[in-house]
């Protein structure tokens, strides 16, 4: 029986987790909820499951983390407030299920330092699909990742026209139900180069042997290209349900969790390049990854503001790059990566992002 602890409960991973545990009750045990101000839900939860431990706002569960003897801490939180609760984690050596992947890109180094051989699982479709792949060979045979990407709502326009898309329009993704900064980063292609720089530190594979391919069906969740010329893909059609439940109780599986493939029908997969021209997100993501430090932070933070400003009216579609862009090249780093220059890192880039955006 795993002791589970849920972070951002109530959210889209949180709930699919728990449609896994109510499945499996002789598996898996919830000993540990928190929500981000669902005051309502959460506690409907915590009826529902028999859970005493309930928390609200990212630092109450970072305190939740420490104080519940718990297996596995599945953090669903959105946004890089998730750092604590991830530091937390692996400092009280619980099995990190991670799905806030900004905690990781933001917290770089102080997150990697931290954690044991395999105590980060990958709760991405995307990484978890590679952690999968890696199991056929050994590290010193892996020769590239490949990040499959939907492409979004936008898959095919040209840069031009992207410059009048509204928020309606990047918030309908044709495969994942998300919200809308995930969706909204998705269409802009951000939450894929933030998913690049995740790679990187959990697999420790530098960035040139890291690349993206557009797949619109999303069935191929990643691949691993190894030194023989062998690819090792994992597919299985879109449900975020195989990812967590490999989350909870890595490296085993769950039967049932997913519906499998349907082999007797006839169907086509494609593979397209990435264009790098409309969509350059990607390349900025691995120029702030390969710069370390407080980079990826400011990254993150000012694409936060930047896809806030574009939801209320304030900037264009094409803008939240721009915005990105010029936040990073004035960021000067500290020299130390701790909590402290983190924070401090990741509000000058909120106020640098907001004046640029005043002044487009």
């Amino acid at each position: 029986m795993r002791r589970v602890v849920i972070l951002g409960s109530t959210g889209s991973i949180g709930t699919q987790a728990l449609d896994v545990i109510r499945a499996n009750p002789d598996r898996f045990e919830v000993v540990g909820l928190a929500a981000g101000s669902d005051r309502a839900g959460v506690a409907a939860q915590a009826e529902e499951f028999g859970v005493d431990a309930v928390a609200l706002g990212a630092v109450e569960a970072e305190q939740l983390v420490r104080d519940v003897p718990a297996d596995v801490v599945l953090n669903g939180i959105t946004g890089s407030v998730g750092l604590g609760p991830t530091l937390a984690a692996l400092e009280e050596g619980r099995t990190l299920a991670l799905a806030n992947k900004e905690s990781l890109i933001v917290g770089g180094d102080l997150v990697t330092r931290l954690a044991a051989p395999g105590q980060i699982v990958p709760v991405d479709s995307e990484h978890s699909a590679i952690a999968q792949a890696l199991r056929s060979g050994e590290p010193d045979e892996v020769q590239r990742l490949v990040l499959t990407a939907s492409g979004g709502p936008f898959r095919g326009r040209s840069r031009a026209q992207l410059l009048n898309v509204t928020p309606a329009q990047a918030l309908a993704h044709p495969t994942w139900d998300m919200g809308r900064v995930v969706t909204t980063n998705s269409a802009t292609l951000v939450n894929k180069g933030l998913e690049v720089i995740e790679a990187h530190l959990l697999f420790d594979v530098p960035y040139e042997r890291i690349d993206v391919v557009v797949h619109p069906q999303s069935i191929v969740h990643s691949m691993v290209e190894f030194v023989d010329g062998s690819t090792i893909a994992q597919a299985s059609p879109p449900d975020m349900r195989l990812p967590i439940s490999l989350g909870l109780d890595w490296p085993h599986r769950v039967a049932g969790v997913g519906v499998p493939l349907d082999w007797t029908t006839a169907t086509q997969w494609t593979f397209e390049p990435l264009d790098e021209e409309a969509f350059g997100s990607v390349a900025l993501a691995k120029r702030v990854g390969r710069a370390g430090g407080t980079y990826p932070a400011v990254f993150n933070a000012a694409n936060e503001q930047a896809v806030d400003a574009f939801h209320e009216g304030r900037l264009s579609f094409l803008g939240i790059l721009d915005v990105i862009e010029r936040v990073v090249e004035r960021h000067d780093a500290p020299a130390a990566l701790t909590r402290e220059s983190l924070a401090e890192a990741e509000a000058w880039a909120r106020r640098t992002a907001d004046d640029v955006i005043a002044a487009l």
